[in-house]
């Protein structure tokens, strides 16, 4: 029995989850907060986006529920001692790709590559030779790599994306089918509806989004067992899965980083906007002199410190794993502290102008106190604010991150991130020939991630912001015709008489 292993980004990812899911039952419960949802809805690039979305969180999911190995008992022990664990903590994810996680090769090697990327003294017929030595695990099924190479990439891609196709098919027929049940007209009827998208629900964007993302799944699938798709890094490890495993990261960055700025944003925010005057001017120094710090130099700081608290107390973690995670969780808590001053400031402003309203001057004069004034008008006011600016700041802080863990002050070197990807590529590209694939792995992964999250906050911002629903119906509003010149009666009259 596995003892499973609960870390601290793992806990804040499930609550995060648990909001989440407590926020949709509660707009489903709520009419205008429906309404506004149903606008995201409406638009094909956010639920295009949405699919792909859905597929990274799945992974971070995954990749979230850790245990420890149990290990087989020494002979000669007694059977009721004490359980042994490993000490290498896994996922579920890992559990998965096991496979493509234990085909470690010696060092480089090209994207479905079958032999080293660089020379090495090898045996050939009892004498020494500079030559490329085949991979380990990468194309080792063949027994003529120049002959059959292509024809088994050929066959197995092709046998994939087959594979794909079915599942893609199938998924489609069986969306079809479940909208024509519930909606008790025919199959053909409501598939034709989705394919000419007349439906409320961009169903045609989802499907063909899903579909890409199953052929693609397909013909990965079909050939990571047999080859390193994306090719080995310096240390042998496979790129495809650590830039898998690196999703979690941008993940957790993203929504913790995220989650620890709106306290401090939205009380700050409110407390300026509502008391003025000596409040707000405290308030506006604070964070005044947060925003004259460069950034950078700041996390750098507080990442320091807390690596000089891990290394001092080594006896607060059990494995790698958890010491590793600790700096993640609070990275993530440290980006959020020092970026709260931007949605801070807009807080500021709407609450500025919430507080001579009519409906709020009413409250006061009724003798209702300033925290319910403030819990009951002013906040929920600011909602849809809060919402647009933390859908926004998600793909900044994955950038963010990338930047940090590039230049050494981000996370642990043992977490698979996109930064310490590219990190490590830097030198890679300086070499002749130039190891690029490293590189392309992270930078495709991470613009999947933040074009997705960027094309979905711009569904949201438009939904919850009128002024920029508004601006879009304007602009996609076809031109006027220009009206035909009137006729006078005069000159009717003399064209008829003509």
């Amino acid at each position: 029995m596995p003892k499973l292993v609960f870390l601290a980004t793992d806990i804040a990812l499930f609550a995060q989850l648990a909001v989440v899911a407590f926020y949709v039952w509660h707009s489903l419960r709520t009419p205008t907060l429906r309404q506004t949802w149903r606008h995201v809805l409406r638009d094909p690039a956010a639920m295009s986006a949405g699919v792909v979305l859905s597929l990274f969180l799945l992974i971070a999911v995954l990749d979230s529920f850790h245990f420890r190995s149990q290990l087989a008992p020494s002979p000669g022990v007694a059977a009721n001692a004490e359980v042994a664990y490993s000490t290498r903590t896994l996922s579920v994810l890992d559990l998965l790709l096991s496979g493509p996680r234990e085909a470690r090769e010696k060092t480089y090697s090209v994207p479905l590559g079958t032999h080293q990327f660089s020379k090495e003294s090898i045996w050939v017929d009892g004498k020494s030779v500079r030559d490329f030595p085949r991979l380990q695990f990468g194309g080792a099924h063949l027994k003529d790599t120049q002959s059959e190479w292509a024809d088994d990439i050929a066959r197995r891609s092709a046998g994939g994306l087959l594979r794909g196709l079915l599942i893609a098919i199938a998924a489609c027929w069986l969306v079809a089918f479940l909208k024509a049940r519930a909606e008790r007209t025919p199959v053909f009827a409501c598939w034709r509806a989705i394919w000419q998208r007349s439906t409320e629900v961009p169903w045609r964007a989802i499907l063909l989004t899903a579909c890409a993302l199953a052929l693609l799944t397909g013909w990965v699938a079909a050939l990571w067992p047999y080859y390193h798709v994306l090719g080995t890094d310096q240390t042998g490890n496979d790129v495809l899965f650590q830039a898998i495993k690196s999703i979690r990261t941008a993940v957790v960055i993203g929504s913790l980083a995220t989650v620890a700025t709106l306290p401090l944003a939205i009380i700050f925010g409110i407390l300026a906007g509502y008391y003025k005057g000596r409040v707000d001017d405290a308030i506006q120094y604070l964070y005044t002199v947060l925003s004259s710090i460069p950034s950078v130099l700041l996390i750098s700081a507080f990442v320091l410190m807390i690596q000089v608290f891990i290394d001092k107390n080594p006896l607060l973690f059990e494995t790698g794993l958890e010491r590793a995670d600790i700096r993640l969780f609070l990275l993530a808590a440290i980006l959020g502290i020092t970026g709260w001053a931007g949605l801070a400031r807009l807080l500021r402003a709407e609450t500025l102008k919430l507080g001579e309203l009519d409906y709020v001057q009413a409250a006061r004069a009724f003798g209702v106190s300033d925290a319910g004034i403030m819990r009951r008008h002013i906040l929920p006011n600011l909602t849809h604010i809060v919402v647009i600016v933390a859908v926004l700041d998600f793909s900044g802080l994955v950038l963010y991150e990338a930047v940090l863990s590039y230049v050494g002050v981000g996370v642990d070197p043992s977490t698979n991130s996109f930064g310490t990807m590219i990190n490590g590529a830097r030198n890679e590209m300086s070499r002749d020939p130039v190891v690029w694939w490293t590189l392309l792995a992270a930078f495709a992964f991470m613009v999947a991630l933040v074009l997705s999250m960027t094309l979905f906050a711009s569904a949201v911002r438009e939904a919850f912001d009128p002024r920029a629903r508004a601006f879009r119906v304007q602009r996609n509003k076809p031109p006027r015709r220009p009206l035909a010149p009137a006729v006078s009666a005069s000159a009717a009259e003399s064209r008829e008489g003509a």
